[in-house]
């Protein structure tokens, strides 16, 4: 058999290997504006627009706050948040149980409303929002802002737990009902457990859904300045290199949790083994 030549050789891997490669370089892509915002988080510009590279600083980092007003929104964006995705999450795993578990009238009209904010542009869903607020008298601010948080973020914890319900055993739920175990305890014990990483992945996609929001929140937050609406606002005057600094910690954080989470997995499956 004749030795494949080195161009032969090079292309049987990348047939091999082309999957991998356009992940990698999709990834590359994807990650390619978190790199970006960590670079500039350590620029001191000359000027108000941090835009282009000056030199090496780490003057932002030691002071974070240094900008009026931005820590303040940073911290009203975690309470609405927080708030929102206890919220979504609570009635969006009791949603996705009910529309599972159950047989009722109107499920598949429910089943079907439930991706409707998902489908919907973010713009028609914020002015619908702001004329029922309007016609409700309602004041524009913090309470407005977390109602309709928790309204767009709750079809998203409603998939993400249906999918994890749908695919768990109920021989399991029965098998603990046989060793006389009560309605409480099964759940608590049993079904709560498995369906957790069902409504983890709903609780974290709320939250980062939520502190990310501007659209719906601008139409809604009246005289509220979350921290989206703060850096909008901060592009059109300068943008200060703290909001780099926030930037990458948020992303810094995201992926320690992410990887926090896949080495608890993995410790498990090897203490269920």
């Amino acid at each position: 058999m004749a030795a494949l030549s080195p161009i032969s050789k090079f292309f049987r891997w990348l047939r091999r290997n082309l999957v991998v490669i356009a992940g990698l370089i999709t990834l590359g892509y994807l990650l390619l504006p978190n790199v970006v915002v960590t670079v500039f988080s350590f620029n001191k510009p000359k000027g108000r627009f941090n835009y282009s590279w000056q030199e090496f600083s780490t003057d932002a980092w030691k002071d974070p706050c240094g900008v009026a007003d931005m820590c303040g929104s940073l911290s009203l964006s975690l309470q609405i948040a927080f708030w929102a995705t206890l919220g979504a999450t609570v009635l969006g795993t009791m949603i996705a149980f009910a529309l599972v578990r159950y047989r009722f009238r109107a499920r598949g009209a429910v089943n079907s409303l439930i991706f409707l904010p998902m489908a919907m542009p973010e713009v028609v869903m914020a002015a619908s929002l702001l004329t029922l607020f309007l016609n409700m008298g309602a004041q524009l601010g913090f309470w407005t802002v977390l109602i309709a948080h928790i309204m767009f973020c709750l079809s998203f914890v409603v998939t993400a737990v249906k999918a994890r319900v749908m695919s768990m055993d109920p021989r399991l739920e029965q098998a603990a009902q046989d060793l006389y175990a009560g309605p409480v305890q099964t759940f608590l014990r049993v079904t709560l457990p498995i369906a957790a990483p069902g409504i983890a992945a709903g609780a974290l996609l709320a939250f980062a859904l939520s502190f990310d929001d501007f659209i719906i929140t601008n139409f809604n937050a009246g005289s509220t300045v979350t921290f989206p609406m703060f850096v909008w606002g901060s592009a059109q005057r300068g943008t200060p290199v703290q909001i780099n600094v926030i930037g990458t910690a948020m992303f810094l954080i995201a992926v320690l949790l992410v990887v926090a989470g896949m080495l608890v997995g993995k410790r498990r499956a090897k203490k269920s083994l």
